[in-house]
């Protein structure tokens, strides 16, 4: 005996059965089977279909089909597009929901349509699919098994056309959101892998006794949670120093984020730091996280801590000691496990002395301090840096990579680079702009305070085009030997005495370089 059909008087229990499903399915076609065979038991009948709407080719494509009792949801790549000025659903989408219980008499049926299967069909509901900012498609009720569709039926799936419209749009809109996250996540992964490959020791170049101090220090730093203080000058590389402490040490996997303690005004500094809720202050539309939250479990930089203002660090005091915080407007204490780095371009114990600096939180975070040499005391790295960054920007930049010529190195090596490590890369990167594919940096590319920091000495050496290092010693000495024999007045034992040479080493020198007698 057949299955009476049943009433769509019933319509409110299938309303809250196609909400159950779109709440209780993340996956759309798992959703849209269910609700597709709910549609086909309630109006018992043959088949469900969705076409979507393509505005851009102005044309519908076949999305999700489910016929002849089949519980197979069939994706459309090798379904039939249609135009969108034909058909019923042409028509739907520019009137109203339609109900024909004969297509086979109704003008508006696209006779072109062939899906290639054995599937008639006689009868259909066609609804539209729209939210409320668009239309997206159609969907098809076919084939009433008993009986015609009813003026009921139609009523009962516009609304449910609203719900799977919803539903639709969502699953895009989560489709977009998911393409998003991996892309983010693979950027992640891929920033993440940069940064480790960037903060190795080999990024820090140099190989003078200060340096080797340095390096001797961080090792000993790396494999330990130690608070860290980076104190030192301007273009130092502080912020480098503390990628490559995270980086290598037991933290590697987990965040490291950095903010600069001078470039914001104080209420904004409390908010990036411990995060806010929403209405705390003008603009709080949301809840916000602060960069000690999201730094839970890892690393926080903060540059130039000395920046600090007083109010401020009692509050970054409470979060070292006991690793809690509150956010901005908030109520709720929170607690994080960070490792603190912090750099600072002031001598903090003076500015303790002066009072501008909190005595308890400089013990705090002085628990061991790494104190980057500037470049005037590491003068014997000046060659190995500037053809580091040379080499850099030549890359950058698609140019050959140019010689330094002995006196453009020398010029270099004197100047005090009180900007240090930055303003000898800023300087490298003119210079090989101002060469314009030369083969050569000689000393007029190079940066009017460089050649006016010149000594004596310098100023009638010629430019070695060769670019031999023997033939620039030999240069250079001759020079320093004339210059200190002009000094002593042409005493050849005080000229010695004052080159670091023996009497006798200084005559050497003077007959190989055939230097005039005075």
């Amino acid at each position: 005996m057949q299955n009476t059909p049943n009433p769509p008087d019933s319509g409110l229990s299938l309303l809250c059965e196609m909400v159950e499903s779109f709440h209780a399915i993340q996956d759309l076609d798992q959703m849209l089977e269910a609700i597709f065979q709910k549609i086909k038991s309630a109006f018992h009948i043959e088949g469900v279909s969705i076409a979507l709407h393509n505005p851009a080719k102005q044309e519908f494509y076949f999305f999700r089909t489910v016929e002849n009792g089949s519980a197979t949801i069939s994706q459309g790549s090798h379904l039939p597009t249609f135009p969108d000025d034909k058909g019923i659903a042409g028509w739907v989408m520019r009137n109203e929901a339609v109900l024909v219980n004969d297509v086979s008499t109704d003008p508006r049926v696209y006779s072109d349509l062939a899906t290639g299967d054995d599937f008639v069909t006689r009868s259909m509901i066609c609804v539209p699919l729209r939210t409320r900012k668009r239309f997206l498609g159609v969907l098809y009720t076919l084939n009433k098994i008993s009986g015609k569709f009813s003026e009921q039926d139609k009523n009962l799936l516009e609304v449910l056309s609203g719900i799977i419209a919803v539903s639709l749009e969502n699953a895009r809109l989560y489709g977009e959101l998911k393409g998003h996250l991996r892309t983010l996540e693979e950027e992640k992964r891929h920033l993440l892998s940069q940064a480790r490959a960037q903060s190795g020791f080999d990024e820090i170049i140099g190989s003078s006794p200060a340096m080797r101090r340095l390096f001797d220090l961080i090792e000993k730093v790396l494999d330990t949670s130690t608070t860290v203080l980076i104190q030192g000058e301007t273009g130092t590389g502080k912020e480098l120093i503390a990628r490559i402490i995270h980086y290598n040490g037991p933290l590697k996997d987990k965040p490291f984020v950095v903010e600069n303690c001078g470039a914001l005004p104080e209420p904004l500094l409390e908010s990036e730091l411990f995060g806010h809720v929403r209405g705390a202050f003008t603009g709080a539309v949301n809840d916000k996280k602060g960069l000690f939250e999201i730094a839970d479990g890892g690393t926080i930089f903060l540059d130039e801590i000395g920046e600090l203002p007083l109010t401020m660090q009692v509050k970054l005091l409470r979060i070292i000691q006991e690793g809690e915080f509150r956010p901005v407007g908030g109520s709720r204490t929170q607690r994080v496990n960070v490792r603190l780095i912090a750099s600072t371009n002031r001598n903090l114990e003076e500015e303790v002395a002066k009072g501008n600096f909190r005595q308890d939180l400089f013990y705090r975070i002085n628990v061991f301090q790494i104190s980057p040499p500037p470049l005037r005391e590491r003068k014997d790295d000046i060659v190995l840096l500037a053809s580091h960054f040379l080499e850099k920007y030549a890359r950058k930049n698609n140019r050959p990579v140019p010689h330094i010529t002995p006196k453009s190195m020398d010029l270099l090596c004197h100047f005090d680079w009180p900007g240090n490590v930055r303003e000898l890369e800023n300087e490298m990167e003119r210079a090989l702009t101002m060469a314009a594919g030369k083969p050569r940096i000689s000393a007029d590319l190079l940066s009017d305070k460089i050649r006016r920091a010149q000594p004596e000495y310098l100023l009638h050496l010629p430019e070695n085009k060769s670019g031999s290092l023997k033939h620039a010693v030999i240069n250079m000495e001759r020079q320093m030997i004339e210059q200190a024999l002009k000094n002593a007045q042409g005493n050849r034992t005080q000229a010695a005495k004052a080159l670091g040479l023996s009497r006798q080493g200084l005559l050497n020198k003077i007959a190989a370089y055939e230097v005039a007698a005075n």
